[in-house]
């Protein structure tokens, strides 16, 4: 199997709720969080949360060859809440939340450095949740970069694509902690292809495999703000997308190349807003949520 890397985070936020907005009137000054962001929407409602830094230091891998050799990058790593008149769903869940508190740490072979400031709980509060008040969770993928606060999630419903399910809780995937990050998930739904969330198309799981074995990544209608997807890690910054650049660590390079195809189709069919969730320029674009923290 190929080998898991981890990626960055960072805070985003997207709402259009007035009763929202009143829920977060918390005391921002007693956390570490930064202003969230968000897109005024009445319909379906996106906010993204702060999971992490990740510095690559080693861009090199995210291509074939020596591309990037030399080169570095920050990437941004926000998970996702989807609010929908139906049920609440969790998209992806940043780094490991052992890394809070600590100082930044550097992997053994030097690829990255990591950290992380606030947990899941903490942001939650911020908007009046908790991880109970979810009704599914669905992973872009099961490298650890997206799956760090899973576990507090157990009470969800987790959709999954079965080829995932099954790379993940494979003998080999089990003495890692990969596996470790998903296994309190154990109110499982496998998916085979893509899958309509609430039936409404408003929230959509699509089946991009090549990443991992079912890697997918999300479409979303929002009312005001128009379609919209994210990305997972099919992507991880624009000139990747603008390449077609496949990292070295992918599961599986055809596959990844099919998947791109089919999504930049869809994208164009569907008109949709292309946010790669990796990127700090797509996140670095969206407007200032809560306006009093601005």
């Amino acid at each position: 199997m190929k080998k898991t890397i981890l990626l960055l985070a960072t805070i985003l936020a997207f709402t259009g709720c007035k009763d929202a907005k009143e829920d977060v009137k918390a005391d921002v000054k007693e956390t570490q969080i930064e202003a969230a962001k968000t897109f005024e929407d009445v319909g379906v409602k996106l906010y993204a949360l702060d999971g992490g830094t990740v510095v690559a230091n080693q861009l090199e891998i995210f291509s074939q060859g020596d591309m990037y050799h030399g080169e570095s990058k920050v990437f941004a790593d926000p998970y996702y809440i989807i609010e929908h008149k139906n049920g609440r769903l969790l998209w992806d869940a940043g780094l490991a939340e052992n890394l809070i508190g600590k100082e930044p740490v550097t992997t053994p072979n030097g690829a990255f450095t990591v950290s992380r400031k606030a947990s899941v709980v903490e942001q939650l509060k911020l908007l009046n949740l908790t991880p109970k008040d979810f009704d599914f969770i669905a992973l872009s993928h099961t490298h650890f970069d997206h799956t760090g606060s899973a576990s507090e999630f157990a009470e969800a419903t987790w959709l999954v694509q079965e080829t995932e399910h099954h790379y993940i809780t494979s003998d080999e995937q089990k003495k890692g902690d990969n596996y470790m990050a998903i296994a309190a998930l154990t109110n499982v739904r496998k998916l085979n292809g893509d899958h309509d969330v609430f039936g409404d198309g408003t929230v959509v799981i699509k089946s991009m495999p090549g990443h991992t074995p079912g890697h997918q990544v999300l479409f979303l209608k929002l009312e005001n703000a128009g379609n919209l997807l994210l990305t997972g890690d099919l992507y991880h910054f624009q000139e990747n997308r603008d390449n077609r650049g496949v990292p070295s660590f992918n599961y599986d390079v055809d596959e990844t190349l099919n998947s791109m195809l089919k999504f930049e189709t869809y994208a164009k069919n569907k008109n949709a807003d292309v946010y790669i969730q990796h990127s700090p320029d797509d996140f670095n674009r969206l407007p200032k949520y809560p306006k009093y923290l601005d």
